[in-house]
């Protein structure tokens, strides 16, 4: 099943609260609202993109639990970007000092901040085209890393703020290793372990 896109006209809109209440009332879904005003309503990922997706989150989970140094989301986390955007990486994570400014309100809803560092990982249904475009998005409301891992081609590209886009194409069985460099300072992550469950 394919992601389905609907046009808000910028003459009807959605507040804060309306997104927020139609994201409750239809908990089943993915639900993403673009800069622009398309609602995106993404369908449940398959087996395969689950199982790889789930060690993603714990990988960064447990070396953020010795690291102590902020906060991971999974990819049921919406956060409203500075652009107006309402987006769910597919696993995020923000420094402490940022967290900790949110007020108890913001943090339980859509927190209204982009993470610091996001993971994209494409699916049979994602458009690597989108995915793109939606990394650039992260980048230029603030994230300071961010991967997008791409299975199918196979493909990793590490966006970073104020250079190009870097590409490392691979073997899935010779998937290359990441570090997640001064943003997530000891963090490595080894992705034959991700792409070969």
């Amino acid at each position: 099943m394919e992601p389905l896109t609907l046009n808000i006209p910028p003459a009807v809109g959605l507040t804060d609260e309306q997104f927020y209440q139609i994201c409750l009332a239809n908990d089943e879904w993915r639900i993403e609202l673009t800069a622009e005003g398309e609602l995106i309503i993404m369908p449940p990922t398959g087996g395969e993109s689950g199982i790889q997706n789930s060690e993603l989150t714990t990988e960064l989970t447990l070396w953020n639990r010795q690291a102590k140094l902020g906060k991971v989301f999974d990819s049921s986390t919406e956060f409203r970007l500075p652009n107006g955007a309402y987006r769910s990486p597919d696993v995020s994570w923000v420094k402490q000092e940022r967290w900790d400014v949110l007020t108890s309100d913001q943090r339980r809803r859509f927190p209204p901040i982009c993470p610091d560092f996001v993971i994209e990982l494409r699916s049979q249904t994602d458009s690597l085209k989108k995915l793109r475009a939606k990394m650039q998005e992260y980048q230029d409301n603030g994230a300071n890393l961010g991967w997008l891992i791409d299975p199918i081609t196979p493909l990793v590209e590490i966006y970073r703020p104020g250079v190009e886009v870097e590409v490392i194409n691979f073997a899935v069985e010779q998937a290359p290793t990441l570090s997640g460099e001064d943003v997530l300072p000891g963090f490595i992550l080894s992705l034959t372990t991700i792409l070969n469950p």
